[in-house]
């Protein structure tokens, strides 16, 4: 057996960012746009009154702030180039091509091919997808729909990039239809966030602003590669650095982006020395952030009762905290030693993050899915907050918690209602706005909508946007829910695998992308998104439509609700179908915070949504944030030789390969690489290229991943790591959070074995 791509490898570039980001930037828009189109909407990107990057969810600076010349980062302006290419996908490539045959292509080839032109539909026993107008594919779907033996046998899923407008009404709608079987891509990433930071805080969301980076003392990144999943975070804690900031980067690997950068908007910083970014990496293990959590703390706690400084903020523990009682006689009872072996750091490293923190008064703790996708996430994430609540670090200036959502418009889609649990407040204000009585028992997520395609308890799954196929944990088991699906319906610009992980019948809707122009009978039009700082801001596209058959999402929505609902239902689709300040009136009258959103939203900039935390304020039952007691977890100690991670290239994002070029990492020319420590290859009897299988355990089944590269790599002994989404066939549906459900794909016990040539 022989690899299909042979793996290169070179060593790790130092430095991140600079002019290899602009050289490859150029590289994209030459092969994938014409220069002049794609030139063109990169200035806009990011710019007030422009496109908000479909890519990531990173804060924009405020308008005064923002450059003129290049505000995107390299990944945010492959995402424009890859939306905005000369290539066009139309009836005659379905044609050519089966759906057995594209099967057989690569996830990056069927990217490649070019944006959709037209609807299409795959009828029951067909081989080919084959063109359908919109009003036939409307009624189609409003037939199977219709047809169901109740609403729940449906699931409506949503991608991140979804805009606000087009949200609010899909859930709306979905609502109106009858069920709360929204599943959503947050279920896959920061659900576990939302749900320990609502539990102590009163609000899910981050409590900082962009502003407050360079004002901190000290900066936690937890789990989180900013350099490839949010490069324009460099720019700002390049600042803080500049300022006298310190950071500490926890990670399994050590990153390119978090080591030195150079700014690749000053020429002048191309030369000389690079901003030196971190001060201290903990290299812990898969896991073992927790364990290192709470060994600050303890250790911390041991200063602060020695009095040598002012450690803790007892003031504000005492006026705006409950629980600190309880914390300090668990932290009494844990043994340190064991807590530094758990956590896979030296103890001296460990210590001197202490002293940091203990120094310290402003202080940031950011991370993304290094810490979510763990079984036991919630618990991490409420020692994050324990960790910031004792040093009095929530709610000041520099100060306060950080998770880096990772799409960009994740947060908003959550905030207009895309969530199968929504509170009865939300449902009763969605009622009253819309005239029904929304359904109040809870949908299902994303891996109770997986579940339910295999029980055969849903027949229908619509998908808005986004990639379930591959983005979804147990890939075998996701084809095999798909494929048990009646109808399967996916509303994208491009072709990816979902298209072909299909039901009995299946339909392709394209869609609008978000650099394009939306013009409705009554003028242009233009979506609002919500980034990971909470504050909501425009974005309109300039780009002529890659097809005159294309629809806006809104569009998209509405006419398929008036098909689905007939034309007794009261709403007026028609009505915000071609003019959406209907729409943001109708989101003011339902969701808090969207006081005069036509209005603000309009202000360059845009406006931020309240934030009690921000603001000092808890909404929790007693008004005062909660600090907690966080066990670790009993199956920290792994049952297999080695525990795994997924983690994303530097040219891919979410689902979506630009191509085979880690470039941070010294990996190319193949995704199909386990990266492993040098000493573990040496005690295996690895070397570099062999072919492994890889062999998880869960619930009594085994999953395999064979045929892939293994490579030498300065992860954590008794660590691997593959590339997300190739790793997700060895992640059980049951390896899980245990509270929000969250995939637990940072920790995944397998066993290793050489293949024969």
């Amino acid at each position: 057996m022989s690899p299909k791509r042979i793996v290169k490898l070179s060593p790790p570039p130092k430095t991140a960012a600079g002019l290899r980001s602009i050289q490859s930037v150029a590289y994209s828009l030459w092969e994938e746009t014409h220069i002049g189109r794609g030139v063109k909407t990169l200035l806009k990107l990011n710019q007030p009154k422009g496109v908000d990057c479909p890519s990531c969810a990173w804060p924009d600076p405020d308008p005064e702030e923002v450059s003129k010349i290049a505000e995107y980062c390299e990944n945010g302006a492959k995402a424009i180039v890859w939306e905005s290419t000369y290539k066009r996908l139309d009836a005659a490539f379905f044609r050519q091509y089966s759906v057995k045959d594209l099967l057989e292509k690569s996830d990056h080839w069927l990217e490649k091919q070019g944006r959709l032109t037209q609807p299409m539909v795959l009828k029951e026993n067909d081989s080919h997808y084959s063109p359908i107008s919109w009003e036939d594919a409307f009624a189609f779907i409003a037939e199977k729909l219709n047809g169901l033996p109740t609403p729940d046998h449906a699931l409506f899923y949503t991608s991140g990039r979804t805009s606000n407008e087009a949200a609010f009404l899909y859930q709306s709608f979905v609502r109106q239809f009858g069920t709360n079987n929204l599943p959503d891509c947050s279920n896959m990433c920061h659900e576990a966030s939302g749900k320990a930071l609502s539990e102590t805080l009163g609000i899910g969301k981050a409590s900082v602003t962009l502003a407050d980076i360079p004002e901190a003392d000290l900066m936690l990144v937890l789990g989180q590669n900013p350099g490839t999943n949010a490069p324009r975070m460099l720019t700002y804690l390049e600042k803080l650095k500049k300022n006298g900031g310190k950071l500490i980067m926890v990670n399994p690997l050590p990153e390119t982006g978090l080591i030195q950068f150079r700014n690749p908007q000053k020429p002048w910083e191309w030369v000389g020395k690079p901003t030196i970014i971190h001060d201290l990496h903990l290299q812990v293990t898969l896991n073992g952030d927790l364990a290192l959590l709470k060994a600050l703390l303890k250790l911390l706690l041991e200063a602060d009762a020695r009095g040598e400084k002012k450690v803790f903020d007892h003031a504000f523990i005492q006026k705006q905290t409950s629980g600190y009682e309880d914390l300090v006689r668990h932290l009494h009872s844990t043994d340190l030693q064991e807590l530094i072996d758990a956590s896979g750091v030296p103890e001296e490293k460990i210590r001197e993050a202490a002293d940091l923190l203990a120094s310290s008064k402003k202080i940031i703790i950011a991370w993304a899915m290094g810490i979510t996708q763990h079984r036991n996430a919630e618990n991490t994430i409420r020692e994050i907050v324990n960790i910031l609540l004792v040093k009095g670090s929530i709610g000041k200036k520099g100060a306060g918690t950080l998770p880096v959502r990772g799409h960009s418009n994740v947060q908003g889609d959550r905030t207009m209602g895309i969530w199968e649990k929504m509170p009865d407040s939300f449902l009763d204000r969605l009622g009253a706005a819309f005239s029904f009585n929304p359904p109040r028992h809870h949908g299902v997520g994303a891996v109770g909508a997986v579940e339910a395609m295999l029980s055969g308890k849903a027949r229908v799954f619509f998908g808005m946007g986004g990639n379930f196929a591959l983005a979804a944990p147990d890939t075998g088991k996701v084809f095999q829910g798909l494929q048990q699906c009646d109808l399967t319906v996916q509303v994208s610009t491009k072709l990816n695998r979902s298209h072909l992980i299909h039901g009995q019948t299946a339909v392709i809707l394209p869609c609008l992308g978000r650099t394009e122009k939306d013009v409705s009978p009554s003028g242009p039009q233009w979506v609002s998104t919500e980034d990971t700082a909470g504050r909501v801001r425009m974005s309109q596209g300039d780009l002529e439509p890659a097809s005159d058959q294309l629809k806006s999402e809104v569009a998209i929505v509405c006419g398929l609700a008036r098909a689905v609902l007939g034309t007794e239902n009261p709403t007026d689709w028609e009505g915000m179908a071609v003019d959406y300040d209907r729409i943001r009136d109708k989101i003011e009258e339902v969701i808090p915070g969207f006081e005069q959103y036509n209005q603000r939203a309009r202000i360059p900039g845009g406006f931020y949504l309240p934030n009690g935390a921000r603001e000092g304020t808890f909404h929790t039952v007693d008004q005062k944030a909660k600090i907690t007691v966080n066990p670790l977890p009993q199956y920290s100690a792994p049952k297999t030789p080695f525990t795994l991670m997924t983690i994303r290239s530097h040219d891919q994002f979410n689902t979506t390969v630009y191509g085979y070029n880690d470039r941070y990492r010294g990996i190319s020319n193949s995704r199909e690489v386990v990266m492993m420590h040098p000493d573990d290859m040496q005690e295996y009897g690895c070397k570099s290229g062999d072919l492994v299988k890889l062999t998880s355990f869960f619930d009594g089944e085994q999953r395999v991943l064979e045929g892939f590269q293994v490579i030498p790599y300065a992860i954590s002994k008794g660590c691997l790591a593959v590339y997300f989404p190739e790793g997700n066939v060895l992640i059980a549906l049951g390896n899980r959070s245990d509270e929000s459900h969250c995939p637990a794909s940072k920790y995944v016990e397998v066993h290793l074995e050489i293949m024969k040539a």
